[in-house]
């Protein structure tokens, strides 16, 4: 292990890990983010904590970070290279691990013209990738993006990154994630899966390449709302993967909201047969209540 992370021990362990996503307020509020923790606590491994999540405006993540910690549950941080430059991400990963936070999800970001500001300039100094390699050699080295030694004490970080599987080319697909592991993630988690048939052969091709060895993988899963929530991933989600059989399931439910549950538990069954994948993450969007109930259908519970 490089790091004290609960869930680097986990991973390391060989135990299937599960994780959540806790999305931080359009406000000052903390006690949104106490009231989210209180909910996954018992039932999670860790929970991400979202960096201005579809580059809308939020509480920073390093903040509800700490939060998560008083709490006693233990976050992954999103950072992301769209709101900073190579100071700034290097400024706010030192601050971060002297709050006490042990993960680090490195993104790209969703652009800015997707958010509440569209106005906002990008910075994407950096991307992904490059993040990746420099947070590692804070860790490792441990020294800045520029060379200079980190005298005092290093980042002890847990780095992971996210992947996503359906994504075009997708013969590229696992190659890409190749990097970002050579670039020094421990963990990635995928773009939530809906066709499994696909998520497996891209497993196939992580193994293939020795990914799936030397990095532990994830795959997203999510709760279904209502038919209308698949038919919108179906056709307006870029990089978004949801079979006409799903569609249908949820199309002729008595319960939307109950099937979309048991739609979920059902593809963690049958994700927790592939080789190489060492955990799921469940992005139960604003429904956090929906964990619990699929932790336990699943066999999961904590």
């Amino acid at each position: 292990m490089k790091t004290g992370s609960n869930l680097e021990r986990i991973l390391e362990s060989g135990a299937f890990a599960v994780t959540a996503e806790l999305g931080p307020p359009k406000s000052a509020d903390p006690q949104v983010i106490i009231d989210k923790a209180a909910i996954l606590k018992d039932h999670v491994d860790a929970v991400n904590i979202t960096d201005n999540q579809t580059a809308i405006v939020r509480m920073s993540s390093a903040a509800a970070a700490k939060i998560c910690i008083e709490q006693g549950l233990e976050p992954v941080m999103q950072m992301t290279c769209r709101d900073r430059n190579r100071l700034a991400i290097q400024a706010d990963i030192l601050g971060a691990a002297a709050l006490g936070v042990k993960n680090l999800l490195c993104l790209t970001g969703d652009h800015q013209c997707f958010g509440n500001h569209p106005q906002a300039l990008g910075v994407f100094d950096l991307d992904s990738i490059t993040m990746i390699r420099m947070v590692k050699d804070m860790r490792d080295g441990p020294m800045f993006q520029n060379g200079e030694e980190i005298t005092g004490p290093a980042p002890k970080l847990f780095i992971g990154a996210a992947a996503n599987p359906y994504a075009d080319p997708f013969p590229y697909r696992a190659l890409r994630l190749a990097k970002k592991v050579d670039a020094g993630i421990g963990f990635v988690q995928t773009q939530i899966v809906f066709n499994v048939d696909k998520f497996e052969e891209f497993m196939h091709q992580c193994r293939e390449l020795g990914v799936s060895e030397r990095c532990r993988i994830l795959a997203g899963v999510a709760p279904l709302k209502s038919a209308g929530m698949a038919k919108y991933m179906k056709n307006r989600v870029a990089g978004m993967d949801v079979p006409d059989k799903i569609v249908t399931r949820m199309s002729g439910a008595k319960d939307a909201q109950d099937e979309g549950i048991q739609v979920c538990v059902d593809i963690i069954n049958r994700i927790r047969e592939i080789e190489g994948v060492a955990g799921v993450h469940i992005m139960a969007v604003e429904w956090e209540t929906s964990v619990s109930e699929i932790v336990r259908r699943a066999g999961l519970k904590k």
